[in-house]
């Protein structure tokens, strides 16, 4: 109404359009908006109104619905005074389809036979749809599909289908009409579910998926050894277009791969690309070397095994349940959590619950939420009685954390201490005295906490941040820690051998890979020194009211650079930070640089893990070849920690007077822009480092002749068949893989989708998925970015069903033409041998044996769909046991 009456006074539409844009936009122009309504006839008993009279701001709402733990919203009925209404409808039942019944619709059936009016079915996308419309088509109902909801007014048919990302459905009374939501047929939980696994990464994919796999790139292919990856080749095979990837061995040999094996291929990790060591096709070179490993696999999976029986034989008494006390904790976080915070958050509290002795990596960027996971854990450490070192690896990263749980722990009776070089003798004494008493709750602290005088009286968790800090002697000194109590490890880029552990199992791994609202990117450049564009850049900051960092990581000729810095940049203010100050002094220049008071800080790696300053946006890295990789990405995250768009400048000698492993690392920082990218540089870090041995000190091995992925993948094989009480079979740890020509085609057209590159990484998506689900997913996700999939595409994931299938009964290859086919089984099926022969008793001129391993059949099939029925009863019907 305060709207319509507006426009009786404002016939120019761009006020309202802001007034309706924003509550603050509305705020801005009230003035002038009662000005010229006093300048027109008014109703005195209707005053126009301020907005904020009339609007509630949604920062307010939520201050408001903060004060109850829940808000719940049921149905109710208003009494019919004016100005209420009561709506004609009621919420839907739940039609759950069960894929476990004969009938798997038979709810929905139900519901459509005994409602006698229209229904529609909203789906959340496209491809949920198209999903959906197989599913019910299956089951004998044929939706018609609209577009929108005037299409299924217009339309007459009992049963629609549409996309609408509904929450709920409802029934309309007076229109007699039932939308119907996927909630009501899959469960709110399970559309959660599918919608976190969209958005989750997954940490050991980002190692053996293709993503980032370039032309000339090492690639291991699992039956002949490490080539060169050369690209995607279309090639006619029997009059059939069939796409291969073309691979390049020793001494110029090729071998063309169909797109359907690609879980075969994997990025080669282990060594720089071109010191890869290809092998030669037809020789026994690889086999030779896949053995090796394999060997010194089998060791290494019984030695895992043994440190699983350890974990699990020790034991500790399990921390509290959360209470209502946590949940308040949790609320007072003044952020939203991201899903991947909140998983995190979820793995670490359920592993503090159990009796095993917790050992978790949290992954996640720079100003990704880690701190707010550990905050969480020593809740609720200290709820359950426990103490909690905090081990951080400078003293600046220890003042912040000690800052940072005092403002965050301060409504709550614990006792937050630190111990750095910043306090004195006195007071390091007396917080010496409350660990051992038990009088202090948390304690935050550099390398001072794991010496000798340090003796905790009821230790429950230990949290150590940036582990790539820390050398081996400190980690010596942890170990006394893992077996007794909870670890929590905190790390934006994990070191090579850390990642190599998490992901083989060993350590239990979380990754925040989600970046906060808002959050850019950093651009990043690589340049030799220039004066020009140093002034330029830092001029550029400066003058949008931001801070730069100058990192100079030589003590000796600091002061020069600051010279130098104030020669060039006399409109910049200027300070210099390095850790042989003073330790007062020292605080009181990050501090400065905190509350601005200087715009520019020339400083040494001290920074690495320093406090957290909004306001620095543009960072200078001198001498960037002489940093790891870790180290720099680290560097580089001091900066882009708000909204506003960060530049990290990494200054360099020229490209002859630096090392390969120095150039690589540049080159690996400055491609890595991605926010959330720490996990997949560690991995580069990986690659450039050697993977190093999961328990021995060598940095390299095995490994890097067969590559990281395969290494990981036979150790996988390996331990679980030391778990299933079998003998690894050295001579037959190789994949079981199922080749199925259909002598159709069934691949992805490049008139469908033309890159290259993304191809092949839904190729490689495809071949590795695990079950019917994460292939039914697949199809979704491609028909909402590229439109509905085209016969071959439908023909290339009815393919990969059918070999998920296969794969369960033993079989090695399924050849398919216009009138018949043969099924080669392993020398092991998992068929029973009656179930065969029962079949070609039945059908004897339809099905006969060929040899021990082969079955023939034949039927008439002439295009793609015929044959993908006959060859998924057939499957069926071997599954089946015999009669």
């Amino acid at each position: 109404e305060q709207t319509a009456r507006l426009t009786d006074y404002l016939p120019d539409n761009t006020l309202l359009v802001q007034l309706n844009d924003t509550f603050n936009a509305a705020e801005l122009f009230w003035q002038e908006i009662q000005i010229r309504y006093r300048q027109h006839s008014v109703d005195p008993e209707r005053p126009l109104l301020p907005p904020i009279n009339v609007f509630v701001p949604v920062e307010e709402l939520f201050s408001q619905f903060k004060q109850w733990q829940r808000l719940q919203c049921q149905n109710f009925e208003l009494d019919g005074s004016a100005g209420n209404s009561n709506y004609a409808t009621v919420m839907p039942p739940s039609l759950p389809l069960n894929s476990k019944q004969d009938r798997p619709c038979e709810a929905l059936h139900q519901f459509i036979d005994k409602f006698s009016g229209r229904i529609l079915i909203a789906a959340e996308s496209a491809g949920r749809r198209e999903t959906l419309l197989d599913l019910l088509r299956k089951n004998q109902l044929q939706p018609k599909v609209v577009d929108n909801w005037d299409a299924f007014i217009n339309e007459n048919a009992p049963l629609c289908i549409t996309v609408a990302p509904l929450e709920q459905g409802l029934l309309l009374q007076v229109e007699n009409i039932a939308v119907v939501a996927e909630t009501q047929l899959f469960g709110q939980q399970v559309m959660q579910r599918r919608r976190r696994s969209r958005k989750k990464r997954d940490s050991d994919a980002i190692i053996r998926n293709l993503a980032e796999l370039t032309i000339g790139d090492a690639v291991v292919h699992e039956d002949h050894g490490v080539g060169r990856y050369l690209g995607l080749q279309t090639l006619d095979v029997g009059d059939v277009a069939t796409e291969y990837v073309t691979l390049e061995y020793a001494k110029g040999d090729k071998l063309y791969v169909p797109v359907a094996s690609l879980d075969l291929i994997s990025r080669y990790s282990g060594s720089a690309p071109e010191l890869a060591p290809l092998h030669q096709l037809g020789t026994t070179q690889w086999e030779k070397a896949r053995r090796r490993a394999a060997e010194k696999v089998r060791d290494v999976a019984a030695e895992l095994l043994d440190i699983y029986a350890k974990r699990a034989a020790n034991k500790k008494p399990p921390m509290q349940s959360p209470d209502e006390q946590y949940e308040a904790f949790s609320a007072a976080f003044p952020f939203e959590t991201t899903p991947d915070q909140q998983d995190a958050i979820d793995a670490v509290i359920a592993d503090m619950q159990s009796e095993t002795p917790m050992d978790r990596l949290v992954c996640g960027d720079v100003g990704f939420g880690k701190t707010e996971v550990a905050m969480r854990a020593a809740f609720l450490a200290v709820q359950s009685g426990k103490q909690v070192l905090v081990l951080v690896p400078t003293t600046l990263l220890a003042q912040q954390h000690y800052e940072n749980f005092k403002d965050r722990f301060a409504d709550w009776p614990m006792r937050v201490e630190v111990l750095s070089r910043f306090r004195s003798k006195k007071q390091l004494d007396d917080v010496k005295s409350a660990i051992s008493e038990g009088t202090a709750d948390i304690v935050i602290g550099t390398h001072k906490l794991l010496q000798q005088d340090i003796d905790p009286k009821r230790l429950g968790l230990f949290i150590l941040d940036e582990e790539h800090r820390f050398g081996v002697t400190q980690k010596e000194q942890l170990k006394k820690y893992r077996a007794q109590i909870d670890v929590l490890t905190l790390t934006a880029t994990p070191i090579p051998r850390t990642l190599n552990m998490s992901i083989s199992g060993i350590r239990d791994l979380s990754i925040i890979a989600t970046a906060p609202a808002r959050r850019l990117a950093i651009k990043t450049f690589v340049l030799q020194w220039n004066a020009d564009k140093i002034r330029e850049g830092m001029l550029r900051e400066i003058k949008r009211g931001g801070q730069v960092y100058f990192l100079h990581n030589k003590v000796e000729d600091i002061d020069r650079v600051a010279r130098e810095l104030e020669t060039l940049m006399p409109e910049a203010r200027i300070a210099v930070a390095h850790g042989q100050m003073r330790e007062r002094e020292l605080e009181q220049v990050m501090l400065d640089f905190y509350h601005q008071r200087f715009n520019v800080l020339v400083c040494t790696t001290i920074i690495e893990t320093g406090i957290d300053v909004p306001t620095a946006n543009t960072i200078f890295i001198d001498r960037a070849d002489k940093l790891g990789l870790a180290q720099l990405y680290q560097i580089r995250g001091r900066v882009g920690r708000s909204h506003h768009r960060a530049y990290a400048y990494l200054i360099t000698p020229p490209q002859q007077a630096m090392t390969a492993d120095a150039i690589k690392r540049l080159e690996a920082i400055e491609s890595i822009e991605d926010l959330g990218a720490g996990f997949t540089l560690a991995t580069h870090d990986m690659e450039i480092r050697g993977a190093g041995e999961l328990l021995g000190d060598e940095q390299s091995g095995q490994m890097q002749e067969i590559g990281f992925t395969l290494y990981n993948e036979l150790l996988e094989r390996a331990v679980n068949a030391l778990k299933s009480g079998k003998t690894p079979d050295l001579d037959n740890m190789a994949r079981h893989t199922v080749e199925i020509d259909l002598h159709v085609p069934a691949l992805i057209p490049s008139d469908y989708l033309p890159d290259v590159h993304t191809r092949l990484v839904l190729y490689k998506r495809i071949a590795a998925a695990a079950d019917k689900e994460a292939l039914r997913e697949l199809q979704v996700e491609m028909i909402d970015r590229f439109g509905l999939l085209p016969e071959p595409v439908q023909t290339l994931f009815a393919v990969h069903e059918l070999r998920l299938k296969a794969k369960t009964i033993g079989i090695r290859k399924i050849d398919v033409y216009d009138q018949g086919g043969r099924l080669l089984f392993d020398k092991e099926p998992q068929v029973e041998p009656m179930t065969i022969i029962q079949l070609i008793q039945k059908q004897p001129s339809r099905f006969k044996l060929d040899g021990q391993d082969k079955l023939r059949f034949t039927d008439n099939m002439p295009d793609a769909e015929s044959r993908i029925m006959v060859i998924d009863t057939l499957l069926d019907n071997l599954l089946k046991p015999a009669a």
